[in-house]
């Protein structure tokens, strides 16, 4: 029989459930007023084929075209495989895509023409994505339909330039020049609702919300690992955006499942809007970077965020905090409650120095600045003074968590210039593998911690301040029980 070894890491403090702060913002959050005007356009009737093989762009970007001049309403489809490369939908008009509708996504990049966006925290021309919301108002997409992006092909290119790319020391270009086409992007938008469909195989990030307010994502699934594994398939980016919902969503994808983003490096700071007044809840994480992942791009800050009532299934990472050195930006008021996990890699993570090989820019010898393309020289240019790179976390609130068979229970590592302050964990239960470790951390505050290790470890600390049982006398704040 294994046995067990507990450690208890408790201090009591006030009851910090998110109930019990200022939340008005809550009720506001999502789409308002959204009204869909009952007109159907049949994008068959325009042209389209469902037969799988038809590229169909034109006649779907027709029928779309068509409700928005007459003043909005639905597009809908027989039921069929409908090829197409990027469409973009206009103010008032709703893709309704009914169960026995696939929307296929070209595998050839010439489809999704460039677009000015932003891209994993650099702004940049890109892609567009298989479907676009751009400067709209009062759009959306519903239906128990299909969208899929048929991301392979792109993947495989990216695996391709990646392997070209290590040995010259480029890691930290070939995401960017690795061109992938998102699967929706909603940009610059206000009311826009995104309901019940099924997304597959993203050949990049699968819903991205860029600088946008008052969205509404309810009931969605992604399924990003029915045709092999693609990179940065991400699955909900919330992107330097306001007053979003996402609830009843079913994730499963190859990188972070829930993520909150505000840009990265120097060109994130120059555009500085942060992320703010978020509500995710009753989720699912299946397999992924994270649960909930908060950066790596973090320059224009992030607060006033609830998640609660997720779950998490296979996920590499539970909770997840990531940055860099030169990334800056101010995260604060989350609030993280009401979560289970299962057979997760790491259950808690922080790591402001997160894969430097991919985060810090250095241009080899035998390239001249000068010449490099645009988004080169925005990924090298360096934060002045580099104190404005350094991010903080602060004032983050973690309850009711409740982790079983967890690889590792705790993996943080704050810096010694900037350590992590004010976190505060009550009621988390944790069983794990191993333990893991706390360093450069000040001024938490614990409330019925505990966490079970089958190797019998603890949580090892290093660098930390006023992290403390009252009740434990001496440096290290654990009670242990056999």
């Amino acid at each position: 029989m294994i046995k067990f070894k507990w450690c208890f890491l408790m201090m009591l403090i006030g009851a910090f459930s998110a109930s019990a702060q200022d939340l008005s913002w809550v009720d506001k959050v999502g789409v308002r007023d959204f009204k869909i005007i009952n007109k159907k356009f049949v994008a068959n009737e325009y042209g389209a084929k469902g037969d799988g093989n038809t590229m169909n762009t034109k006649p779907i970007q027709d029928a779309i075209d068509a409700c928005a001049k007459d003043g909005g309403g639905k597009v809908v489809f027989l039921p069929g495989k409908y090829v197409t490369g990027a469409i973009f939908l206009k103010a008032n008009v709703v893709l309704d895509l009914d169960e026995g509708v696939e929307l296929l996504g070209s595998q050839d990049l010439e489809d999704y023409p460039k677009i000015d966006t932003r891209v994993a925290g650099i702004e940049m021309k890109w892609p567009a994505a298989l479907v676009n919301i751009i400067g709209q108002q009062h759009a959306g997409i519903v239906g128990k339909g299909i969208i899929n992006g048929r991301g392979k092909p792109f993947w495989d290119a990216y695996w391709a330039l990646r392997k070209q790319y290590e040995p010259k020391g480029l890691r930290w270009i070939v995401d960017y020049d690795a061109e992938r086409p998102r699967t929706l992007l909603v940009d610059r938008c206000e009311d826009i609702l995104i309901k019940d469909i099924t997304l597959k195989e993203a050949g990049f990030w699968t819903v991205h919300l860029l600088y946008s307010s008052y969205i509404t994502v309810d009931g969605i699934v992604i399924r990003n690992n029915t045709n092999g594994i693609g990179p940065s398939t991400d699955g909900i980016d919330i992107d330097s955006s306001s007053w979003i919902l996402v609830k009843n969503a079913d994730i499963d994808c190859n990188d972070d499942n829930f993520c909150i983003k505000s840009g990265r490096d120097w060109d994130g700071l120059r555009v500085n809007i942060p992320t703010e007044y978020v509500l995710i809840t009753d989720c699912i994480s299946r397999k992924g970077g994270g649960l909930i992942t908060f950066g790596s791009e973090t320059s224009g800050g992030m607060r006033h965020i609830i998640a609660r009532n997720l779950k998490a299934h296979g996920t590499k990472v539970g909770l997840r905090f990531k940055s860099a050195r030169n990334r800056g930006g101010m995260v604060e008021d989350i609030y993280l409650e009401n979560i289970q996990m299962d057979s997760v890699g790491v259950a808690f993570e922080v790591t402001p120095n997160w894969n430097p090989a991919y985060s810090y820019s250095e241009l080899p010898a035998e390239y001249q600045k000068e010449t490099v393309p645009e988004h080169w020289r925005k990924m090298l240019t360096p934060v002045v003074p580099a104190s404005k790179g350094i991010p903080t976390f602060q004032d983050i609130f973690i309850q009711n968590i409740e982790v079983n068979h967890a690889a590792k229970a705790v993996f943080v590592d704050g810096l010694k210039e900037n350590p992590l302050q004010q976190f505060h964990l009550k009621n988390v239960d944790i069983t794990a593998e191993t333990a893991g470790k706390i360093s450069f951390a000040e001024n938490w505050t614990l409330e019925r911690v505990q966490i079970k290790t089958v190797d019998g470890s603890t949580v090892e600390l290093a660098e930390t301040n006023h992290i403390q049982n009252n009740d434990v006398k001496g440096a290290v704040p654990f009670l242990y029980e056999q």
